[in-house]
């Protein structure tokens, strides 16, 4: 099971990575296949859509097949073979064709582990083991800001996507030989999503669970270069840098917010504390869009770090999942997560193009509509109910 969770994880690291390199290659695919700003936000917005939607499917199998062969075949098909049409693309439609692939490929990976976390382990250590996954796995997302920057200027970004492609089979393959299933309930295949829908403690959580990690997922896995170009003239080396300091911040903010699920008596309040706080790094960037390049990027790093509740979110609506729909419990809160990201990708294209003015105005309006949107997801889950306590597993 030890393997097999660190095989998890390393696909995990993937599924990061494939999310964020977009930022880095802003200027390479614009200038080799004519790939705008644009049309990568639409791009990396169908990745999110599509690992959104494939939430379903992968919740039912989990609780059905089992995480090995959902995450392996996944990871295999869909991951690798995107990244191998990534390779080869030569227009702005093959990029979007490609990075719907790959998340397919992508989409039970994170669940895969949470699914085993719940099946097998004490829900008191949920939040910290999931917080743990998504910080070591957010290293992926530290390799999509400067060693991708230098990847790409060493080989090529044709030759790097195709060497990622290698690199994505072999993990799928270990994950079919070394992930062990748990066992299955007995009741499995009994229920569907709608059954979690009829649950009304979820609806005063789906709506932060929607809109919680769109600003740090947008930013850093998209905007971030643009904005960093366009108002502070910044090469990729020097977005690679910032990107940097944006990821670290999302890393330590998962480790931090997985212990504090522990300590502290509130899952919710602790939810609510640092995205209220993320909102406010939004808006203050809202307020001077181009201020000093550290102002710049100490914010960037805040939104990053109080963006990192994903995981705290889970544990908290976990706990009102009967027990032979964990799998499709966890998938139905992800596809709430990565759909808001998906979504907002898409709008946030739309808003830059339309937003007239000189070259912060753009941005400007991107975190402003970022910040409300997380207002509103927490004016919802002001009214949540604190979740029960539950036995510990084994």
């Amino acid at each position: 099971m030890r393997l097999g969770l660190i095989f998890l994880v390393v696909a995990y690291v993937l599924s990061q990575f494939y999310r964020a390199f977009l930022a880095v290659l802003t200027p390479v695919l614009e200038a080799d296949i004519g790939a705008t700003a644009d049309d990568l936000a639409t791009a990396s917005g169908l990745w999110f859509l599509v690992f959104a939607c494939m939430q379903i499917p992968v919740g039912w199998a989990l609780d059905t097949v089992g995480p090995r062969r959902t995450a392996g075949v996944l990871l295999a098909l869909g991951a690798a073979g995107g990244a191998f049409v990534f390779a080869g693309a030569s227009s702005p439609a093959h990029i979007s064709v490609a990075m719907v692939l790959i998340g397919i490929g992508c989409s039970p990976v994170l669940m895969s582990s949470y699914y085993i976390f719940a099946k097998v382990y004490s829900p008191a250590v949920f939040a910290t083991l999931a917080g743990a996954v998504i910080g070591i796995g957010s290293l992926g997302n530290l390799a999509g800001s400067v060693p991708m920057a230098w990847a790409v200027e060493a080989f090529g970004w044709r030759e790097t996507l195709a060497g990622l492609g290698c690199i994505t089979l072999a993990v799928a393959v270990a994950l079919m030989v070394f992930v062990t299933d748990p066992p299955k309930e007995e009741d499995a295949s009994k229920g569907s999503v709608l059954d979690l829908l009829r649950i009304p403690a979820l609806w005063f959580v789906f709506p932060l669970m929607f809109v919680n990690y769109a600003p740090s997922a947008g930013i850093r896995g998209l905007w971030i270069g643009p904005y960093l170009s366009d108002v502070y003239a910044l090469d990729a080396g020097g977005i690679g840098q910032i990107t940097l300091v944006m990821g670290l911040a999302m890393i330590l903010g998962n480790f931090i917010y997985g212990p504090l699920d522990r300590l502290l008596p509130s899952r919710k309040w602790i939810v609510f504390t640092g995205n209220a706080l993320g909102a406010l790094a939004c808006f203050a960037l809202y307020w001077v869009p181009a201020g000093t390049l550290t102002y710049a990027a100490v914010l960037l790093a805040a939104i990053g770090f109080f963006g990192a509740s994903f995981p705290v979110v889970i544990a908290h609506a976990k706990e009102f999942f009967p027990a032979h729909l964990t799998g499709r419990g966890v998938t139905l809160l992800n596809l709430f997560g990565i759909g808001g990201v998906g979504i907002m990708q898409v709008v946030t294209g739309r808003v830059h193009s339309a937003t007239q003015g000189g070259a912060a105005e753009p941005y400007q309006a991107i975190f402003g509509l970022f910040g409300l949107l997380v207002l509103a997801g927490l004016a919802v889950y002001l009214f949540a109910k604190e979740c029960p306590v539950s036995a510990p597993k084994g």
